[in-house]
């Protein structure tokens, strides 16, 4: 079924360390059967094995809806970047996906500046981050994750401030190539993709997540942001499950966390 369209909470709605999140819920409709979470896919010319088995997960799915954790591309400077080639790619691929099947989106750090007009492009459910999901009597939060990152003070300020609607207003107003050139720049440098991207050892808050879990009455969290996969105990009764990048160009990562009635599973994306 096409999916609805929505837009994400606005830049730098994240909650600040010790702000607890607003409650935004979504409950899964009763007829479904399958759902997967993917996230850290960074797409890019550079990556076309990458982008082949996306664009073919995506599309081939058995799942009734694909949730888009953050990090879909490997930089989104604005939504009139639609008009190049590969990202107009990229977003053709969503809406056809979008035409069969529920698609929803969250932001990450490398591509915060997705919008509205993106969303309604693709036909995509925006979510805001975090999430409460509802499915089958279970309740999970999603995220991508950076936000909970608190021992990485540097990045949360770098994030605070590029949320900030100041900040969005001013960068968006500069010309499209112009934008392309500093994110091309600040990626080269490794100074620039650390204020990206934090710390490479940062890792969520566990007692701060945990938090999180407790007020918003869920006991399971699904995040990306890290590239470290697996699912383990944050405390007793609250568990996080980490969603794998994707990499099949220089490396052979590529994995979707599908939830069914049955629980969690990991699987090859569908071919």
């Amino acid at each position: 079924m096409p999916a609805a369209a929505g837009a994400p909470r606005g830049p730098g709605a994240a909650p600040a360390p010790g702000a607890l999140p607003p409650l935004f819920e979504f409950e899964l409709p009763r007829t479904w059967r399958r759902v997967d979470f993917i996230s850290d896919l960074h797409l890019s010319e550079s990556m076309p094995r990458t982008f082949t088995a996306w664009a073919a997960h995506l599309l081939r799915t058995p799942a009734d809806a694909v949730f888009i954790l953050g990090d879909l591309f490997e930089v989104w400077v604005g939504d009139d970047a639609a008009a190049l080639p590969f990202e107009r790619l990229c977003l053709d691929t969503l809406a056809a996906a979008a035409s069969h099947r529920h698609v929803a989106f969250m932001v990450g750090n490398r591509d915060f500046l997705a919008g509205a007009d993106l969303l309604r492009q693709c036909g995509l459910m925006g979510l805001p981050d975090p999430t409460v999901l509802g499915a089958w009597g279970r309740r999970m939060l999603l995220s991508h994750g950076d936000a909970l990152c608190l021992d990485d003070a540097p990045y949360q300020a770098f994030r605070a401030e590029v949320r900030s609607a100041a900040w969005q207003r001013q960068f968006l107003a500069r010309p499209l190539a112009e934008r392309l050139r500093i994110a091309a720049e600040m990626r080269r440098a490794s100074a620039g993709r650390q204020r990206f991207d934090g710390m490479s050892n940062a890792d969520v808050d566990a007692s701060e997540a945990v938090r999180w879990l407790h007020a918003l009455g869920a006991a399971e969290l699904v995040h990306g942001h890290t590239h470290r996969p697996g699912s383990e105990l944050l405390a007793p009764g609250f568990k996080r499950h980490v969603l794998s990048d994707w990499d099949l160009d220089g490396g052979t990562r590529a994995e979707v966390l599908r939830l069914t009635r049955d629980g969690f599973e990991r699987v090859a994306p569908t071919a």
